[in-house]
This record gives structure tokens, sequence and C-alpha cells, in this order.
């Protein structure tokens, strides 16, 4: 896991890229939230797809919602950016556009787009 830092309108933003598959639980976010802080200090994350099990991305498991409400619960904006055009699921698709409508979670299709999300206060 590469984590690299960034500050864009003085919003400090970390970008994580992982070949690896970094969050596949809820304990395992919790983990990636508490590293992230204490390494950089941000409550604002930008992390690849390919570092979150697939289990994520098929609603029917509940694991999206569990473990973006720990991303809610402890104050911390994400960015997930890659390509998310590949899922057919009209629920995910759904779930996606809301999230993006708000302005904690975003789900983008690059880093460029994901740190204009983050970058407003």
């Amino acid at each position: 896991m590469k984590i690299k830092t960034i500050e864009e309108n003085n919003i400090k933003i970390a970008i994580v890229n992982s070949k690896e598959v970094v969050i596949d639980s809820v304990q395992s976010a919790l983990d990636f939230i508490a590293t992230i802080n204490y390494e950089t200090g941000s409550n604002r994350i930008i992390l690849n797809k390919s570092a979150i099990c697939g289990d994520f991305f098929d609603l029917s498991t509940r694991l999206a919602g569990e473990i973006l409400q720990k991303f809610i619960t402890y104050h911390i904006k994400i960015a997930i950016v890659g390509d998310f055009s590949t899922y057919t699921s009209k629920s995910l698709k759904a779930f996606i556009y809301e999230c993006n409508k708000g302005r904690d979670l975003f789900f983008l299709p690059d880093e460029k787009q994901a740190i204009e999300k983050l970058s407003i206060n």
C-alpha cells in the first residue's frame, strides 16, 4: 500500500494506491481508517477500487453499507476511484448515484475528480 498526501485548498488528502485488497471486512476498514489517519493526519482519502473486495460491490452482502457507515461515523470522507461501468446491478448504480450526490462518499472515475470533490469544505 502506497500512501501519498497532497494539499488542495488548504485541505490535506491522502491518496492510497494498493495492488492488494486492503478492505474486505468492517474490521479491516476500521484498521485502514486508523492507519491513514495516524500516518497522514488526513480525514479525506482517495482509494483505488481494486483495493476493496468484490463483495463490497454486491449490495446483498450489506458489506458496503456497514463499511461506509464506519467512514461516516469517524468523519472520514472517501472517494473510491475506478471503472464502475462494468457493474450491471441497478441497485448498485442507484447507490453510487446517491453517494455521488452527497458530500462524504464518492465513486469516481479518476483521481483528478476525486481531488476536486474532496477539496471542497
